[in-house]
């Protein structure tokens, strides 16, 4: 028989021991029993379900216990017995409920009937249940009993709304505050009924029962009762719990979650659409959705808080919780959490749910629709994520990087071979075959010259995986170089020249930008010159990305082509370059500098050679050095070329190679406003040979 009682009647705890969730009134009613210090009245207030009644059943059961004083009802007497769970009860405990009885009339009969004696117990208990229902008449009908009760009375209110209890019947009573249930403890002691029913139940599936319980036991418990009453022999399962209790599953709710994160409209106004196509309620759905966002927000400030008990959710849901707030920034999930709890309080009236909850959705996917601070949050969050990406790109998808040519090396005889380390060449610039050696006066060795394939280290490139620094990848790198590249133009021009005739980007993985230089003098000279911190300024200003720089020499780093250069080392006598001041004239074999766009006046007497390219990073210090003497139709020439540009034409463009008086860190530099002269000398270091009598 007892086994078809509902399970709240089943489980009715029998003492204080056993209430759960309420220890901040049941540890202080035990210690006043124990020590015998107990009042005439009591008021028990709280929400529903929460163990008012019970609790005054049991203060009852102990107070007439034959052991008392006790803590706890001993659960042998004849009182105890009666009181206990399924009893007959006992003529001296009389439970009246207030909203049938809570007249004046009612209250005189009460009055009347107190004065008597108990019938077999020590006290007379009266236990008014919504005790809120109680007119004021019918209160202070009552009064004068409430406050010079016999001995053998004792009063115990019990209601929803003690503010409803008049001020002079509060009063006189101890007033014991009921809450409502913790979710873990609700949840523990849930498992436990269904062990002791025997019935299996999925862990995922105890957080729906809590929360359609709402913090209640004996609401709780009910709910649990239908829900094993229908459970199969797989026992009670998350999808029974759902479907039963009209919850969405989590299945919906996180498909629309990670759609709101990617920006992805199509996936979620197609949730709302198989919401309402299987005919769940939009208001529930928008309710469970909001407590989804809830959860996100407690998870972004909170990573552990699954770990902690600030959220109760199974493990697995847990990991998904953790990941799903990754892709939302702070911003957006509180923005995105006031807009779905601004539109469920506009989900009333005659307009159609559905199209509240799309518009719903829609301002949740529309965070530079909002001028708020908080639209503008989540727009930050949303750069700092870099979802935006394509605002700062081009837009078009980033071509395949073309594989890299070989680099071939063409060595000279052992004689005249220059020193490994040496660069190319001096300018930083390719030199052509016909230009890489100069034209020699001695007679040429006859030995002939060994080519070999040289392996390079960008020999493979493949589409690298995107880096974990804002999103952007090697190809993203490539493509924003140039932006980048006119931001540090503005800043500084001499690291601008150097990166742009002498470098490329090479690599991106982890938040550092592999930045290659064709030379070890463009290297030194880019890192000795704080060029570093002007170059993750810029990226930071254009793009939003705080790259660390490093810089490595890579002979492959070609800043105007797609493929490798071909490093030529050709067969010349070192010489060193010559400084600005003239040198006292000499007899030497004359050489030609390659330049970019032509080839140099006659005037120019510098040779091309590998050492010069150190002189970028450490300019040496100046040395005479052998100059042949001009002939009259050299000057002429040099004359005529020269009187263009002083006249206003632009200078012909020459590599980043400056003289000793022009310190390579000077922010200030500036190409514009020199004639040729001035601009070979300071970026050639070469000297322009005037006219020279022949006497």
């Amino acid at each position: 028989m007892e086994h078809n009682l509902a399970l709240y009647r089943r489980y009715r705890p029998e003492s204080f021991a056993e209430v759960i969730g309420q220890d901040h009134v049941t540890e202080p009613l035990r210690a006043a029993l124990a020590g015998n210090r107990v009042n005439h009245a009591y008021l028990f207030s709280g929400p529903r379900g929460c163990g008012k009644t019970t609790s005054a059943r049991i203060l009852a059961r102990t107070l007439n216990c034959e052991k008392a004083p006790v803590a706890d009802p001993c659960g042998e007497c004849q009182s105890c017995r009666d009181l206990a769970r399924g009893g007959p009860g006992s003529l001296d405990v009389i439970e009246i409920d207030a909203a049938s009885h809570g007249g004046v009339d009612d209250a005189r009969d009460l009055r009347e009937r107190a004065f008597f004696a108990p019938v077999s117990s020590r006290y007379k208990v009266y236990i008014i249940d919504e005790a809120h229902m109680v007119s004021s008449q019918g209160f202070n009908a009552l009064l004068k009993l409430v406050e010079e009760p016999p001995e053998h009375l004792k009063f115990i209110f019990a209601t929803t709304e003690p503010e409803k209890v008049i001020p002079t019947i509060r009063s006189r009573t101890h007033h014991y505050p009921f809450r409502l249930i913790p979710p873990r403890v609700l949840s523990d002691y849930l498992g436990e009924i269904c062990q002791r029913e025997g019935v299996p139940i999925e862990p995922a599936a105890l957080p729906l029962v809590v929360r359609a319980g709402a913090g209640s036991a004996r609401d709780s418990l009910s709910v649990l009762d239908q829900l094993l009453g229908g459970a199969g022999a797989a026992g009670l399962t998350y999808d029974l719990a759902a479907g039963l209790l009209g919850y969405t599953p989590d299945t919906l709710l996180d498909e629309v979650v990670d759609a709101f994160a990617a920006g992805d409209g199509s996936t979620v106004f197609s949730v709302v659409d198989k919401v309402i196509e299987t005919g769940q309620d939009p208001r529930r759905f928008t309710e469970d959705l909001l407590r989804r966002l809830r959860d996100l927000v407690i998870v972004a400030a909170v990573p552990d808080a699954p770990a902690t008990g600030l959220i109760d959710v199974p493990q697995d849901q847990a990991e998904r919780l953790v990941a799903q707030a990754a892709r939302f920034g702070k911003a957006d999930l509180v923005r995105s959490a006031d807009c779905v709890a601004a539109g469920l309080t506009e989900m009333r009236g005659a307009t159609t749910p559905r199209l509240l909850l799309e518009l719903i959705c829609a301002r949740v996917l529309l965070p530079g629709a909002d001028d708020s601070l908080d639209g503008l949050g989540a727009r930050l969050d949303r750069l700092e994520r870099r979802v935006g990406v394509e605002g700062v790109l081009s837009g078009a998808p980033a071509p395949a990087a073309p594989p890299p040519a070989p680099v071939v090396e063409v060595r000279a005889p052992a004689s005249l071979e220059t020193p490994e380390d040496a660069a190319p060449t001096a300018t930083g610039f390719e030199a052509p075959a016909s230009a890489a050696a100069p034209q020699p006066t001695q007679e040429a060795p006859t030995e002939p010259s060994v080519v070999e394939p040289v392996e390079t280290p960008a020999a493979e490139a493949p589409s690298p995986p995107v880096s974990s620094s804002g999103g952007l990848g090697l190809v993203d790198a490539r493509r924003v170089w140039p932006d980048v590249l006119e931001k540090v133009k503005e800043m500084r021009r001499f690291t601008w020249i150097l990166l742009s005739q002498n470098a490329q980007v090479i690599g991106l993985d982890g938040g550092v930008l592999t930045v290659g230089f064709k030379n070890a003098g463009a290297k030194d000279s880019f890192i000795g010159g704080g060029s570093e911190e002007i170059l993750r300024q810029a990226a930071i200003d254009v793009i939003g990305v705080d790259w660390k720089v490093e810089a490595i020499v890579d002979p492959s780093a070609d800043p105007g082509a797609g493929t490798a250069p071909v490093v030529t080392k050709a067969a010349t006598t070192p010489v060193e370059p010559a400084p600005v001041e003239p040198a006292p004239v000499t007899e030497a074999p004359a050489a030609e500098a390659p330049a970019v766009v032509s080839s140099p006046p006659a005037w120019v007497d510098t040779e091309e050679t590998e050492d010069a390219a150190d002189a970028v990073a450490e300019p040496p210090a100046p040395e005479p050095v052998p100059v042949q003497r001009a002939a009259p139709e050299t000057i002429a020439s040099a004359r005529s070329n020269i009187a263009p540009t002083r006249s206003g034409e632009a200078p012909t463009k020459v590599a980043d190679t400056r003289d000793d008086d022009v310190h390579p860190d000077d922010p200030d530099v500036d190409d514009s406003g020199v004639d040729g002269a001035e601009l070979l000398a300071r970026e050639l270091g070469a000297t322009v040979v005037e006219e020279i009598p022949h006497d």
